[in-house]
This record gives C-alpha cells, sequence and structure tokens, in this order.
C-alpha cells in the first residue's frame, strides 16, 4: 500500500460488468484506452491495481484488475477513484499549451491589474464545464468557470493564472465583488419590512 504524495485522478470504477471481475471505467486520460500504461493505479486508501486487460465500450472501458474475480469482487469497487502520482506523467508528450489538471492546483490567480484573488485549490468536472476552485486566506472558496472568457492566461513557469475577474464572476460590472470575504452576497442588507 502506497501513499501518493501527488495524486492525479486517473479513473473512476463503475459497475461490475459480467460475471468474471471486469469493471466498467469511466477514464480520464486521453486516450481512455491507454489507462493501464500508467503502471499501477491507486486508491485513497492505499490499495493498488494492477490491469490486466482494457477493452472499449461506447462511454466507458472495461477493465479487468489483477485479483478480481468474480462479481462480488468488482461491485465492492463501485465509485473507487484510482490515481497516479505526478511524477509518473511525462511532460515531453505535451504540446506547448498543455498541461495537467493537477499542474493547475496552486496557481495564483491575478486579474491584469495584478489583483490577487486567491490560488486555485481544485479542479472540478460537473459535466457541462470545468471549474476551478479559488480560495483565498481567510475566505471561503469560489469557484469560477475555466473557459477562455474567464481565464485568460496559464503561467506555469511564473505560478500564474490571469482572470478577467467580471467573466469569472468575481465582480459585477467593474465593480464590487458579489461576494465578502465571508462568502455571502455583499452589498446592503434587506431592511424589516412592516407587516
Amino acid at each position: 500500500m502506497t501513499k501518493l504524495e501527488n495524486p492525479v485522478l486517473m479513473a473512476v470504477i463503475g459497475a461490475a460488468q459480467g460475471l468474471r471481475g471486469e469493471v466498467r471505467v469511466k477514464s480520464f486520460t486521453a486516450d481512455p484506452m491507454a489507462i493501464g500504461d500508467y503502471g499501477k493505479l491507486h486508491a485513497k486508501d492505499g490499495r493498488e491495481f494492477e490491469v490486466l486487460d482494457v477493452r472499449d465500450n461506447k462511454t466507458v472501458v472495461i477493465v479487468r484488475f489483477r485479483g478480481i474475480n468474480d462479481r462480488n469482487a468488482a461491485e465492492a469497487l463501485n465509485g473507487l477513484e484510482l490515481f497516479v502520482d505526478r511524477s509518473a506523467l511525462s511532460d515531453d508528450d505535451l504540446d506547448d499549451d498543455e498541461f495537467f489538471y493537477a499542474d493547475l492546483e496552486g496557481l495564483e490567480v491575478v486579474d491584469t491589474d495584478g489583483k490577487s484573488y486567491g490560488s486555485v485549490s481544485a479542479v472540478f468536472d460537473f459535466g457541462a464545464g470545468d471549474l476551478l476552485e479559488v480560495k483565498g486566506p481567510g475566505k471561503r472558496p469560489v469557484l469560477i468557470p475555466f473557459s477562455e472568457a474567464a481565464v485568460l492566461e496559464i503561467d506555469l513557469e511564473d505560478g500564474k493564472l490571469l482572470i478577467d475577474p467580471e467573466a469569472a464572476g468575481l465582480i459585477e460590472d467593474g465593480s464590487e465583488p458579489p461576494f465578502s470575504p465571508d462568502g455571502k452576497p455583499a452589498g446592503k442588507s434587506p431592511g424589516k419590512g412592516k407587516r
């Protein structure tokens, strides 16, 4: 059992497939069929999984892992996230404008005036578009869209992510932030009306 220093989410195990221990896997790799090319995959609890076989199945891949030999064992894995350490991912295959989402975590989020909004603490994919979680010191985390309109530039060497705060939803109409530092809506509180 190995604890990864810098884990990168590679896949999530879904339902069992058949009776011989195969599982449906949602792979986050560029080529889903290459999920076995990264060596052993690791669960958060420290278990290791070695891919024995992969086959394509429309929206997922069907995977057979070493030691998972029946449907009951496969069903017990449903929902399990699988990781590799960032060091196992080669930068050599990346183009100049490509990166791993894990590389975004920790980048300082700044606007064109140099104002800092915190740093990227997580990247989420909820299906409708990726979101960046930005956390500033003493502030609640906020989610901003990971879109061309909101994220203007990614500078991994300088550790900065340049944003348009209005497109990111951090300010409205070039004015004040829509949320105060405690995460509550900014502006005046509604007055108490007469009954």
